[in-house]
């Protein structure tokens, strides 16, 4: 998932907690060319505030038109946009595909709080569940999961669909470096959550990228408290063996589906030494860091640099090898 939907639960949790009634809005289903992904989120208040993203803006502002005529007032609502071109919705998607909407009205009881806050911790990597709503009454539970498979299932013979909570995308960046500001900035477009860590003092005056988390503790430190998940990638960009290394040895004992540490050929090979003698990590430990880091771009500069390690990150998420490139 991305970072934009653990903002959006985040907010719909702050406003049902102030008392506001909220409308969450969930992609079902695409079919042919669409801006978002199944599971994708919009939230919005009784005002027309609202967080989140389902298309281009065409969706967004049809639905707050008609909340604002009195629309929506079941608990639970399927909408679907583009069928044909022109569908009861009224709106062509400019893509030329079709989108399905599920809204869920959510009034600020316990219940709904209660489920939101799980939702949020699931969002956040704590537990692995899936969402599932029944589409006539609105009635939502969660049910454990596995992660594996489609986003959304839609259980037509029950009315039911099921969503499933993967964490959101997580780029933990192991100390600061010329090449950590574009990563954070590249992995911020690509939807990830970005951490930095760097317990340097000098280092942390001169770097500030809006949005993103800055922790002035090791890399290391925050890693081994549980700051990884499954959908973590974990980088290393100093040059300094005492944040590098150290990042490198509590990387491999996370479930973390990427680890890569910057350096030349040479200065690889000198560091798998190192973690071999010094940190007591397997050959296994080893081959999973990527290093030298990232795809072989010929890369010279930083955002270059940057580049091909955000890139070799998005291979290894979607399940490319790099042969296949």
């Amino acid at each position: 998932m991305q970072h934009l939907d653990l903002q959006v639960i985040e907010q719909v949790l702050s406003w049902a907690r102030s008392g506001e009634t909220v409308w969450l809005c969930t992609v079902l289903a695409t079919y042919g060319s669409s801006p978002r992904a199944p599971g994708s989120m919009l939230a919005v208040r009784s005002d027309g505030q609202h967080v989140g993203s389902l298309s281009g803006g065409c969706v967004e502002e049809d639905f707050l038109d008609r909340l604002q005529d009195g629309e929506f007032d079941t608990p639970v609502t399927v909408l679907r946009y583009g069928e044909g071109g022109i569908d009861a919705t009224g709106i062509a998607l400019p893509c030329g595909g079709i989108l399905d909407v599920m809204v869920e009205r959510l009034i600020p009881e316990a219940r709904a709080l209660v489920h939101l806050e799980v939702l949020l911790a699931t969002l956040q990597g704590q537990q692995p569940l899936a969402r599932r709503v029944d589409l006539t009454s609105g009635a939502r539970h969660f049910v454990e999961d596995d992660g594996i498979g489609a986003r959304v299932i839609h259980d037509t013979e029950r009315a039911a669909v099921q969503i499933r909570l993967a964490p959101v995308a997580r780029l933990i960046i192991a100390g600061i470096s010329p090449v950590s500001l574009f990563c954070a900035q590249f992995a911020q477009g690509l939807g990830f959550e970005v951490i930095v860590c760097d317990p340097r003092e000098e280092m942390l005056e001169n770097f500030a990228v809006q949005g993103v988390e800055v922790r002035p503790e090791l890399p290391s430190r925050y890693i081994a408290a549980g700051g990884s998940h499954a959908a973590t990638a974990i980088v290393a960009l100093t040059h300094d063996p005492r944040i590098d290394d150290l990042a490198m040895i509590e990387a491999v004992r996370t479930s973390a589906f990427y680890i890569g540490v910057m350096g030349s050929l040479r200065t690889s090979e000198k560091r798998a030494e190192r973690l071999r003698r010094s940190g007591g990590l397997s050959d296994d430990d080893i081959a999973r860091i990527h290093m030298p880091i990232g795809l072989d771009l010929g890369s010279k500069t930083p955002a270059e640099i940057a580049l091909s390690v955000m890139a070799d990150i998005l291979r290894v998420q979607r399940g490319k090898a790099r042969g296949g490139l």
